[in-house]
């Protein structure tokens, strides 16, 4: 047993207080009121106590002593939520932070979750730290995940639902308290005592019966002379600098709790059990991300009774995920007690003893199995359980590894192998997977694949298609997984890839079919009974083209690309389907680009067809927020907000203006320079870097007085933002304008 219980016992002699209803303390039980185990303070007959951390239910089997876990889902932090349907983005209250280290992640279906520091975001609303609350705003999404992290032990992840339509929510933390315990004991007849550990058995906590004589202490303790309790202890030459923690002790918790809270009674989600395997299976089949759980445990008489049983609370607790209407990331199992009318098919699959459970996709492949029964596994089948990710992945190899080795597979079976390894979720399991049989854990199904094999026949798969009339939905969200590197290669393989020749013969395949796919897509994503996040097919392309110049493959960059990258910003621009995320990112390439002459003629040409096509003229605040409404939901600044999206824009119009500036190269674009330098300024008035931009555009257009008003404006808007170099230059500007040496 770990020394945290022991710590634990010091810190509650220092906080623990005692309240009642009466007019005193009586003797009795009192229960706290902490978060995590409830713990009871006894107060005896003749002045004695007793401390009760833990409590609960416990199991004799043979010499073994089970404890039952809590399987109570124990969260530290309370949540509240408002909704208003015409809300663009969640506003969150965040209860005094402190100095905790929280993050707080958002995530819109089955994409990566996108996390935040607190202490950042409190950095940037609230930097002089004047406020207890912290306020600030986070995208529309599926789903919340907060994490307090613990230094040197496990942190804990907890992951809600976030209800539709939610428009705020206030968040508050406290800490538990305790954890719960993961502990197990046996009796040791050789010494007549009851031992006690955590799972790994190491430093057990040794009991004897307190019927049994005791045998007298012996005090052969060493005593200090001294003892000091001392408040921000030190000594000389210890480094000041260290990370000081306070006075946190570790607690032990779950690496990840299950199951969000409830916020209602749940939607009523009802199971539908077949009454024989065929039908269960094909049941199974008919939705592509289940599984069938198949129970075996025919020597147990009262199996039926405990069957039911789960499968109640496994409908209780999939409806309170589901919180107030159905749910199909949630709807991931189905069941079946297999009877004596199963025995031929046992047989078959080898299964020749029990208790067993069996895990089966929709083909009735074989994807795990366990030498355990129902009670000990039960917990493992929910969604937020890694189990369900294990299983995604052993069907995705076995269902590639299928359609190729099939010579008769068909054109929408292969497509239908890549899509669902595409579409795989991250597994948080990096440990060697269970091989032994005999295991009373699952036993997961390993096939094993020929990268070479797979990219020749999803190449074949790519030409094939490149004459299609109709799109194919599946085929799209495969291609868009793949050239982002979060398809099938990089779940299959681990390996991370630069595009290739079949990844731009794909996004040719997008492009030719892009209007059909922006009218399909609505409907292919709220398809029922699957989970698809198809975004704007142009803003998809536009970020794989940008996350690919980063990446290497074999010692080679992703920059061997730049001239096929460069064409295809060119067409989709040139068609008239650029939007804001491919404009943004073409920019991006091409202001690193010079010319051989050493200007930047090409973006400038291009930057001022998109100014004077796209921002120029009307209102820039409700031009602005035209464009932003249009963005889609993929989009980085969809989620990082407008007044992101509005500071982009005025950095976008200011650094172009700055070239012009800095390079006599680009002086024919000197007036556009001056529009879009004033455009950046109405967005973000008094920045000292754009008026500096404006002033020396105004000085080298012969409007030296206006130049010299506007450079002034520059150095009065110097704030600590600004660094000592750039303030410096700044100044110095305006001494140069001032006495004619500019």
């Amino acid at each position: 047993m770990r020394n945290f219980i022991w710590s634990l016992m010091l810190l509650f002699f220092g906080i623990l207080t005692v309240s009642s209803q009466t007019n005193g303390i009586e003797k009795g039980t009192y229960l706290s009121k902490n978060k995590g185990q409830r713990i009871k303070l006894n107060l005896l007959d003749d002045n004695k106590y007793e401390l009760v951390f833990y409590s609960g239910d416990y199991q004799v089997k043979g010499d073994s002593l089970l404890f039952a876990k809590n399987t109570e889902a124990q969260t530290n932090f309370d949540l509240s939520f408002k909704v208003d349907k015409k809300a663009k983005s969640i506003k969150v209250n965040f209860k005094d932070p402190a100095y905790y280290a929280f993050y707080i992640g958002t995530q819109k279906g089955k994409e990566e979750v996108k996390y935040q520091r607190i202490s950042d975001i409190k950095t940037k609303v609230d930097p002089d730290y004047s406020k207890v609350d912290l306020d600030f705003e986070i995208e529309k999404a599926d789903f919340l995940y907060l994490v307090y992290e613990e230094y040197g032990a496990e942190s804990t992840v907890f992951k809600y639902a976030i209800p539709k339509d939610a428009s705020e929510v206030t968040i508050s933390y406290e800490l538990a308290v305790l954890g719960d315990l993961k502990i197990a004991g046996y009796f040791d007849r050789t010494t007549n005592e009851l031992k006690i550990s955590e799972q790994s058995g190491l430093n057990p906590l040794i009991f004897t019966n307190a019927k049994d004589p005791q045998p007298a202490k012996k005090d052969s303790k060493v005593r200090p002379l001294e003892t000091k309790s001392i408040a921000n202890w030190t000594y000389s030459g210890k480094d000041a600098s260290s990370y000081d923690y306070g006075e946190a002790v570790a607690v032990d918790s779950a690496a990840v709790v299950t199951a969000p809270p409830v916020y209602s009674s749940g939607y009523n989600f009802k199971l539908k059990v077949e009454d024989n395997l065929k039908k269960a299976i094909e049941s199974t089949k008919k939705v592509s991300n289940k599984f069938l759980v198949v129970v075996v445990d025919s020597k147990n008489k009262s199996i039926k009774e405990k069957f039911d049983a789960f499968v109640k609370e496994q409908e209780t607790q999939t409806g309170y995920n589901m919180y107030d209407s159905y749910n199909a990331l949630y709807d991931i199992y189905n069941y079946y007690l297999a009877g004596s009318d199963d025995k031929k098919w046992l047989k078959n699959n080898n299964i020749n003893d029990d208790p067993r459970i069996i895990i089966l996709n929709g083909e009735g492949k074989q994807l795990a199995i366990a030498k355990s029964d129902l009670a000990t596994q039960q917990y493992h089948f929910s969604y937020y359980d890694d189990l369900y990710r294990k299983l995604q992945r052993a069907n995705a190899f076995l269902s590639i590894d299928t359609a190729l080795k099939n010579k008769k597979a068909s054109d929408a079976d292969l497509i239908a192998a890549f899509n669902k390894a595409a579409l795989l979720e991250p597994s948080y399991y990096y440990g060697d997977p269970i091989s032994d049989s005999n295991s009373t854990e699952f036993v997961i199904t390993k096939t094993d694949l020929n990268q070479k094999e797979v990219s020749q026949t999803w190449k074949k798969l790519i030409e094939s298609h490149q004459k299609d009339k109709s799109v194919n939905m599946y085929l799209v969200e495969t291609i868009l997984k793949e050239i982002k590197n979060q398809g099938f290669t990089k779940q299959l393989f681990n390996t991370d890839r630069i595009l290739n020749d079949t990844d731009f013969l794909a996004i040719d395949y997008l492009l030719n079919h892009s209007e059909d796919i922006e009218s399909k897509r609505a409907e292919f994503n709220s398809k029922q009974g699957e989970l698809h996040t198809v975004g704007n097919v142009v803003s998809e392309i536009a970020d794989a083209l940008q996350q690919n110049l980063y990446l290497s493959q074999d010692g080679a960059s992703g920059e061997i690309n730049r001239d096929k990258v460069n064409s295809l910003y060119k067409r989709i621009i040139d068609s008239g389907k650029g939007n804001f995320d491919a404009y943004r990112n073409y920019f991006y390439y091409l202001a690193e680009l010079q010319e051989k002459d050493g200007s930047n003629v090409t973006f400038l040409k291009e930057f001022s067809t998109y100014f004077d096509s796209t921002l120029a003229g009307g209102s820039p605040i409700e031009k602005l927020d035209a464009i932003f409404s249009t963005l889609d939901s993929s989009s980085s600044y969809s989620y990082d907000g407008w007044n992101s999206f509005k500071y982009y824009h005025s950095d976008l119009c200011n650094n172009a203006a700055w070239t012009v500036v800095e390079n006599p190269m680009n002086a024919n674009y000197l007036k556009d320079a001056i529009k879009w330098s004033e455009y950046s300024l109405v967005l973000t008035k008094n920045s000292p870097y754009y008026l500096d931009t404006l002033a020396q555009l105004y000085y080298k257009d012969g409007q030296k007085q206006k130049a010299i008003e506007m450079q002034k404006l520059a150095v009065k808007y110097l704030n600590d933002t600004v660094d000592e170099e750039t303030a410096s230059n700044i100044k110095e500007v305006l001494t140069k304008m001032s006495n004619g040496t500019y």
